[in-house]
């Protein structure tokens, strides 16, 4: 497994050990003791797979009193992912990252808890999986506008499909 530490503090791409042969490939999604070598300590809880199609975005999302820790990564088709510094004071705030996550090439994106995430699908559908830390909390539920002005994020669809729910995320100074 290969650990690539990323500009935001914590934010970790991870490049698992995939074992190819004629029929396909395998590798181990999660590890307990091998991320916690890699520093990875989260205690995932809860385990969430999304279905979405071409031009979904989904986020960004985050919560507050719960916040949790993701371990994200795509087992079906592509997506661009993205994770944006919210922690107000931190020296990265509004600072983010993306990433493309393929299938193909399994990789896996570590967020600790503190950051927004969210994702828009590339390929005509992707299968999203992820792990949290904590429980979902629709009361601590947070969002954040995918085209806020001060984040900048440079998405690969410029009008995605969205939720009823992410068309009301405000922008993150309005929080």
């Amino acid at each position: 497994m290969k650990v690539t530490k990323t500009e935001l503090a914590g934010v970790l791409r991870i490049e698992p050990k995939v074992f190819h042969d004629g029929r396909g490939f395998f590798f181990e999604s999660y590890s307990r003791a091998l991320y916690k070598e890699n520093g990875i300590e989260a205690d995932f809880v809860q385990d969430n797979h999304s279905i979405s199609k071409k031009g979904v975005l989904r986020g960004l999302h985050f919560q507050v009193k719960s916040a949790q820790a993701k371990l994200v990564w795509v087992a079906q088709g592509e997506v661009f992912d993205v994770v944006v510094d919210v922690r107000r004071g931190s020296p990265t705030y509004k600072k983010w990252v993306g990433f493309t996550l393929s299938a193909d090439t399994p990789e896996q994106i570590y967020i600790p808890a503190g950051y927004a995430h969210g994702f828009c699908v590339l390929s005509d559908t992707a299968i999203f999986l992820y792990k949290c830390s904590d429980y979902y909390s629709p009361g601590n539920e947070m969002g954040v506008a995918w085209n806020d002005p001060d984040i900048a994020i440079d998405w690969p669809a410029q009008s995605p499909i969205l939720s009823d729910k992410d068309k009301k995320n405000p922008f993150l100074r309005d929080l």
